[in-house]
């Protein structure tokens, strides 16, 4: 199932990158971001739903909130101009923290190989905010520091919920071993 998932996400961006005008490109690479911007996040959380990985929603919506919240408190206390005068509230991104809190909790809870797509997709999106000339770098490293930080705080590997660490002894022998429970 996260195959599939992948390739839906591989297969948007390959869409995303061919149209051919340069204006209607800028414009569709800012509309791409923006679309990551909600896709990613569903995807993550449809993933526990569809995995019936119960603790995994919650990690996700914990880390999700956390990253909200720190994102959000960051840029209206610091109030950073946004470049070429396009607005306030610049540092750090929004599109970039949510993004990358995404791709970071399947790396964290699936593991490496599932996320891949997800973090090209992240690193997408914090490419089309400087393109659109809503961010500099620092916001965007900001953003994607936040982001996969608020995930490290909550969320645990998949598999090694489903791993039990045992010993057990019988007439003076002691047994070490690994239990998987279903």
């Amino acid at each position: 199932m996260l195959q599939a998932y992948t390739n839906v996400v591989l297969f948007l961006m390959f869409i995303f990158l061919l149209i051919p005008n340069t204006y209607a490109q800028n414009k569709t690479i800012e509309t791409s971001g923006d679309i990551f911007l909600f896709a990613l996040p569903a995807a993550a959380f449809g993933t526990t739903l569809i995995l019936k990985d119960k603790e995994g929603s919650w990690q996700f919506t914990k880390a999700f909130l956390v990253n909200e919240a720190v994102t959000f408190g960051l840029k209206i206390a610091l109030n950073k101009p946004r470049p070429y005068n396009n607005g306030d509230n610049a540092f750090p991104s929004g599109h970039t923290s949510t993004t990358f809190q995404s791709a970071s909790f399947i790396h964290r809870r699936y593991g490496f190989k599932y996320s891949i797509p997800v973090y090209i997709a992240a690193g997408f999106t914090a490419f089309s905010r400087i393109n659109a000339q809503k961010h500099d770098g620092w916001d965007i490293l900001a953003g994607a520091v936040v982001g996969i930080g608020s995930t490290y705080l909550f969320t645990t590997p998949y598999q090694q919920e489903h791993l039990e660490l045992t010993m057990n002894s019988t007439n003076g022998n002691y047994l070490l071993g690994f239990v998987y429970k279903f």
